[in-house]
């Protein structure tokens, strides 16, 4: 799975000639707090190709300041810091200036610092891992956007252009100014030495959560077992080790650059083919300076912290714990966790059973809709039905014993539900129940319609269809009652096995 991930790069913060530099190479606490994709849907799953939630980082670190001018460089901050967002507070004199001043290793920063200096070109000619592997001196001659033109000893071409031959870079040496750790530089000074515990706050860019449910569907008692898991995710290059970690539920409305730093997106894609409209070889632009970098990952394997590891709490389930915070909810894990580079971890929201869910075929009876019935558990969030607690949106996956095993028999999205609101969760449509509306007479202004719903299953099922009206239309003579539901006429109905159900009504359209 590829995954982009975004720095955003400051003018450099190097120390004043003469100016000592006080590293600090890990806080010693930190504790993340994660929010959620802001334009994501909470029904809607996380794109682990594409995080688009950020994080509060709170660290605190311990460190010996001389007296006078310095530089103190906090390493292993998120490589998705907003350095805008920044705050520092423990100095005894304050902040005079801060800079993210490390561009990361990555494969496209490599390359676009390359330009000019020699590489080594790897070819492999061949399929399927046979053939041949030749190396041989190479010039970058190109930006790290569109193709990748090297200069051998042969001349000028542009590399990886297929021909049965596959070509790799290699490069002889590190160029300057490149970090493997993400370094936050802050210029202070103070009248006298100091130790000083500092706090380091600040948002990252790259993250995201989600509820997951697993529902456990039993026929017999019509009731079911629920499992709610707290998904944490980030595409960040930094580990944040023994955490403390929290999420926040609700939208909470936020702006800032994050369009402008869309507009820079972009991994390291060389093509096979130059741009009609690409200079000379011989005045080939230097590359723009690598304000973004972008790199691939693959995501971890999802880590399930499921237990407690102090010996008096081993079989104890580790859950999240909820509090208010204003109109939005805080999620918080009791215990210290990593949030880890490039990985999701789950932790268990509620495990609750005898949940009271009922399934229902729904579909919209629209003049000449011929289709599938859509599949929705509902219930209601209360106690007496099983429920009674705040339940985050995400993706919910149904299962159900069948000839011994547990098969999945569904799987949709559920939004963000309050105590005592009704829950629906659509699974999707169902191969066995059918939808049919279609005129049976017109006459003037009045025109008949036949619903009928046809179910191939062994077993009942419960319909309820909503009849849409156009500006000005009514409906009449029904031939069944057609209460409002949801401002909608809808008709309610029981399906039998290998049966089905019918229903007539007259819309009117106005003179």
């Amino acid at each position: 799975m590829r995954r982009a991930l975004l720095l955003l790069a400051l003018a450099p913060g190097a120390a004043l000639a003469g100016e000592p530099v006080i590293v600090s190479g890990a806080p010693d606490a930190v504790a993340v707090t994660i929010y959620r994709a802001p334009d994501r849907a909470a029904d809607t799953a996380m794109n682990l190709g594409w995080l688009e939630g950020y994080a509060l980082v709170t660290e605190t670190r311990t460190v010996e300041i001389p007296a006078g001018a310095a530089t103190i460089r906090f390493e292993g901050v998120a490589g998705g810091m907003l350095p805008e967002s920044a705050l520092v507070a423990g100095l005894p004199s304050g902040v005079r200036e801060k800079n993210l001043d490390a561009d990361l290793l990555s494969a496209r920063n490599l390359y676009a610092r390359a330009f000019g200096r020699p590489a080594i070109l790897r070819r492999h000619r061949g399929k399927d891992g046979k053939g041949t592997v030749t190396e041989e001196r190479a010039v970058i001659r190109s930006a790290p956007d569109g193709a990748a033109i090297v200069q051998t000893k042969d001349g000028f071409e542009v590399a990886d252009c297929g021909r049965g031959i596959s070509d790799a870079l290699a490069y002889t040496e590190l160029p300057e100014g490149l970090s493997a750790k993400p370094t936050l530089s802050v210029r202070t000074e103070s009248a006298a030495t100091a130790r000083a515990t500092i706090t380091l706050s600040y948002l990252s860019w790259g993250f995201d959560w989600q509820t997951n449910y697993v529902v456990r569907l039993d026929p017999e008692t019509g009731k079911a077992a629920m499992t709610a898991w707290v998904t944490l995710a980030s595409s960040d290059p930094t580990s944040f080790v023994y955490a403390g970690a929290a999420v926040v539920g609700g939208k909470l409305d936020r702006e800032d650059a994050r369009q402008e730093r869309e507009a820079q997106d972009g991994d390291l894609v060389l093509h096979c083919y130059l741009h009609p409209q690409v200079p000379s070889l011989a005045v080939v632009p230097p590359p723009p300076p690598p304000v973004p970098i972008m790199m691939e990952m693959a995501m971890a394997d999802i880590v399930v912290t499921a237990q407690r590891r102090s010996p008096a709490m081993m079989a104890a389930p580790v859950k999240v714990t909820e509090e208010a915070l204003g109109d939005l909810k805080l999620y918080r894990v009791p215990m210290p966790t990593t949030v880890a580079a490039n990985a999701q971890k789950q932790v268990m929201m509620h495990d609750l059973s005898g949940v009271k869910f009922k399934t229902w075929h729904t579909a919209d009876l629209i003049p000449g809709n011929d289709r599938n019935a859509i599949i929705k558990l509902r219930t209601r969030n209360r106690k007496e039905d099983g429920l009674g607690v705040a339940l985050p949106g995400g993706p919910v996956a149904v299962f159900e014993p069948h000839d011994g095993a547990t098969l999945l028999v569904g799987q949709g999205g559920m939004r963000d539900y309050a105590v005592n609101e009704d829950v629906e969760v659509t699974l999707g449509t169902s191969p066995g129940v059918h939808v049919r509306v279609e005129p049976i007479r017109e006459a003037g202004t009045r025109r008949d319609y036949r619903a009928t719903v046809t179910n191939a299953n062994p077993w009942p099922i419960t319909f309820e269809g909503s009849l849409y009206l156009s500006d000005g239309e009514s409906i009449a003579n029904p031939s069944t009652r057609l209460p409002q539901k949801f401002g909608r006429p809808t008709w309610t109905a029981t399906v039998p096995a290998n049966g089905e159900a019918a229903i007539t009504y007259r819309l009117k359209r106005p003179e």
